[in-house]
């Protein structure tokens, strides 16, 4: 087994963006992206705690790795935690496709281990399952975790790893007060009962959630965001609104009462950052305890919402 138990952070910090080329409107999210911004982003989170990073070879096909260890540069390995992903779909014909990816995300990042590693989706779990058992004898990945895997597979997975004397410790999924899918099929009830950690990703729908766009301000035109979100955000009014009036009480904001209550329901958030305002927020829902008739009232407008935000790379769990 591991020699230690899988500890995290409150809230893990994403670089999806961090993929971007740099240049507004190249990116996925279009962020205009410089080396010293990132590097107060990271200087920020790490003075609070906040120490866990969360990257793939899929964000820019390779550059958010090497972005964030540039910006973690100076920081004693021990200082943080590092989260990257083995994504089937753009696995290479060599005689360990696993091995290779992990090879050249340990050479961008710098580093030669990392924390958690995971299986990005459930393409084939029997055949890329067995691939990380020597990746962890040999102590290139100290924790395994699978993202977007439904009960049977993350069962499958954990089978696999359990016959070599390892487990799934972890699982990552699309989980907000807009889809809660991992809920209502009994992945969250799994994890806390078998004490696997489980992170919450696409916590804010991708900004849609943070009460910063409406009817009379929406995402901007021309982006992915814009063409998922904008057409909903009538009828995400009455929940955004309710998210900012709570926040208002504790001197917080939309975002952050998301976010907290994401953390209250005993998931890890995996938040995207790209400034040091962002960081300010996380350290603010981190405090925040959200009371059972605030959670039940925000689920509630939330469902009443009637949206689906499933993304097209996942299915129903």
């Amino acid at each position: 087994m591991t020699s230690t138990t899988l500890t995290a952070p409150a809230v893990a910090l994403g670089t999806w963006a961090w993929g971007d080329s740099g240049e507004a409107g190249d990116g996925y999210f279009g962020s205009r992206l410089t080396e010293a911004g990132l590097r107060e982003v990271v200087d920020k989170a790490q003075s609070s705690g906040l120490t866990m990073w969360d990257t793939a070879v899929v964000y820019g096909m390779g550059r958010s790795e090497t972005v964030l260890a540039q910006a973690l540069k100076g920081y004693d390995r021990s200082e943080y935690q590092l989260s990257t992903k083995f994504t089937p779909q753009i696995a290479g014909d060599g005689d360990d496709p696993v091995a290779d990816m992990l090879a050249q995300s340990l050479d961008r990042l710098g580093t030669d281990y990392v924390d958690l590693y995971w299986i990005h989706n459930p393409a084939d779990v029997a055949r890329w399952t067995p691939r990380l058992i020597p990746l962890l004898r040999n102590g290139l990945i100290r924790h395994v975790g699978v993202s977007n895997h439904n009960l049977d597979e993350l069962a499958l997975a954990d089978r696999i790893l359990g016959e070599a004397g390892f487990r799934v410790e972890a699982v990552q999924n699309h989980y907000s007060l807009l889809y809660r899918s991992s809920e209502r099929a009994g992945i969250l009830d799994h994890c806390r009962t078998k004490d696997v950690r489980f992170f919450s990703y696409m916590v804010l729908e991708q900004g849609a959630l943070t009460g910063a766009y409406g009817p009379d301000h929406p995402l901007p035109d021309g982006s992915s965001r814009a063409v998922v979100y904008n057409g909903m955000l009538p009828r995400l009014q009455a929940l955004t609104g309710r998210l900012a009036t709570i926040g208002a009480g504790r001197g917080a904001s939309a975002a952050d009462v998301a976010t907290a209550w994401a953390i209250a329901k005993g998931t890890i958030p995996i938040i995207g950052v790209t400034k040091p305002g962002h960081v300010d927020g996380l350290s603010k829902a981190r405090d925040i305890e959200l009371s059972d008739e605030e959670i039940a009232e925000l689920e509630a407008l939330a469902d009443a919402t009637g949206v689906d935000t499933r993304g097209g790379w996942e299915r129903e769990m």
